[in-house]
């Protein structure tokens, strides 16, 4: 991921909307609006400006997107940039650039979330595994010999 990685933080903009392709892979895709604020040295008023990006996340992460964060929850997106070229109905070219997630997660900075652990799955196919509360407990002992995975 050397030279295409991003990490961007802002507001939901309408909830995940989860589809599966034809071989059951689920996705999810969802908007998210990233607002910059900041204070003209010239006017000493304070500026706003709001980029809005397509977010889309696959398998596992897709589902729990999609079950766990509405409209307009603050979160926290790391993934890859990638564009994608198409041609529309009266033959134009179209492009776009999204971010394909690799981790989402709410955002702590202003709100607490409760964490629900889902168990571990062979596979990666349709349906929602069911989960367990995951309280904020102590890690459990391990020795340091052990690989971490």
């Amino acid at each position: 991921m050397a030279g295409n990685s991003v990490t961007v933080a802002g507001n939901i903009t309408r909830d995940p909307e989860l589809r599966f392709t034809p071989s059951g892979q689920a996705v999810a895709t969802f908007g998210l609006a990233v607002n910059r604020r900041w204070q003209n040295r010239q006017t000493n008023d304070w500026e706003e400006a709001t980029s809005f990006f397509d977010i889309t996340c696959w398998g596992q992460m897709a589902e729990n997107v999609s079950e766990s964060l509405p409209k307009g929850a603050r979160v926290v997106v790391t993934g890859r940039l990638e564009q994608r070229t198409w041609e529309n109905q009266e033959g134009e070219r179209r492009s776009k650039v999204e971010i394909v997630a690799d981790e989402v997660g709410p955002s702590l900075r202003w709100a607490t979330a409760q964490v629900t652990k889902n168990e571990r799955r062979s596979g990666e196919s349709g349906g929602t595994s069911q989960g367990r509360s995951v309280p904020n407990e102590a890690a459990p002992a391990y020795s340091y010999d052990e690989e971490p995975f």
